[in-house]
Formats: C-alpha cells, sequence, structure tokens
C-alpha cells in the first residue's frame, strides 16, 4: 500500500502509525533529544536514548506517562 500522498493531520489516533513515519515526524522537533521505546523483531524490548542522564530520561518517560493518562 502506497502511503506517500498520505497528509498527516497532527491528531491523535488510536490507530497504530508505521515506525519510520513516526521518526520522520521527530526530526527538527526534538533537539534536546529522544527516547525510543519499543520491541523488535523477536518481541524483545528495545530501549535507546539519545539523553545520557537517567535522571533526565526518567523524568521525561514520567512527564509523558502522565501526559498519555491524561488524554
Amino acid at each position: 500500500m502506497n502511503t506517500s500522498n498520505v497528509v498527516p493531520l497532527g491528531n491523535v489516533t488510536r490507530l497504530n502509525l508505521p515506525t519510520d513515519r513516526v521518526l520522520e515526524a521527530a526530526k527538527g522537533h526534538c533537539p534536546d533529544g529522544v527516547v525510543l521505546m519499543g520491541f523488535d523483531e523477536e518481541g524483545d524490548l528495545y530501549f535507546a536514548s539519545s539523553v545520557a542522564d537517567g535522571g533526565t530520561v526518567m523524568w521525561l518517560l514520567e512527564h509523558c506517562k502522565k501526559r498519555l493518562m491524561e488524554v
């Protein structure tokens, strides 16, 4: 399925989005760093962060968790 002509609306959806689309959309919007979480091809947990400080990563995760719970 070709989705190259799909225009992102920027709204909240309950549907899964292609990983590449989400990563591309984040480029340029997160100059202070990013935290990635997901599952790899084998179903194992994947985690990566461009932020070295674990406390900052935890603060970001908790802040995002709070926002997600408020939606």
